[in-house]
């Protein structure tokens, strides 16, 4: 019903009477309605921070959120590599869109977060370093929709989000070193 009217054009009653049930049973399980188009958000916002606090002993932040990126694109996950129905209702609802972003934000947010409880710090550098490795999940989902609206095949759209990520001209800087040497404290050198 949603695909072929529009998300803005269809109501929660409309959806719980083609559904059979009452529209207090759709809202018990869908408090927004964007939740029927995103009803994975939770686990999308805590992917990242459940990666980072679930490492393996010895494993650096970096390696954790890169091994769950590996995995993300090796089981051709919906977000990489959405159906055409799913990226025309998302591009043609501003509702949608904001709240794609919004989960897009929320997930740094809790990366955030994730480091500052591991690392005890939470300060710039490490909201930085959060937004950074979460740009991955943002480019890959904005690709998906781009190239699936484009009319390019899943199998190729899959196969691009399977490539490794270009080296990003910060990879340099010191929160990625620290990231990668471990959870000690991520912090900015004095003008850097």
């Amino acid at each position: 019903m949603v695909a072929t009217h529009g998300f803005d054009e269809v109501t929660i009653a409309q959806v719980a009477e083609a559904a059979g049930v009452s529209k207090m049973t759709v809202t018990n399980y869908f408090p927004r309605k964007e939740d029927l188009v995103f009803d994975r958000a939770e686990v999308i916002i805590r992917s990242l921070a459940d990666a980072v606090a679930g490492r393996a002993p010895g494993e650096s932040l970096l390696a954790a959120v890169r091994r769950r990126y590996s995995e993300r694109v090796a089981g051709e996950d919906i977000l990489a590599v959405p159906t055409a129905t799913f990226a025309r209702l998302v591009q043609n609802s501003h509702v949608l869109t904001s709240r794609a972003l919004e989960i897009a934000d929320l997930r740094e947010r809790a990366l955030g977060d994730a480091i500052a409880a591991e690392t005890g710090v939470d300060d710039v550098p490490q909201r930085i370093v959060a937004a950074q490795l979460a740009s991955v999940d943002r480019v890959l989902f904005a690709e998906g929709l781009r190239r699936t609206l484009a009319g390019r095949p899943r199998e190729e759209i899959g196969q691009a989000s399977r490539q490794p990520p270009a080296r990003p001209l910060i990879c340099s800087n010191r929160p990625w070193a620290a990231m990668a040497s471990g959870p000690e404290r991520i912090r900015m050198p004095p003008g850097g």
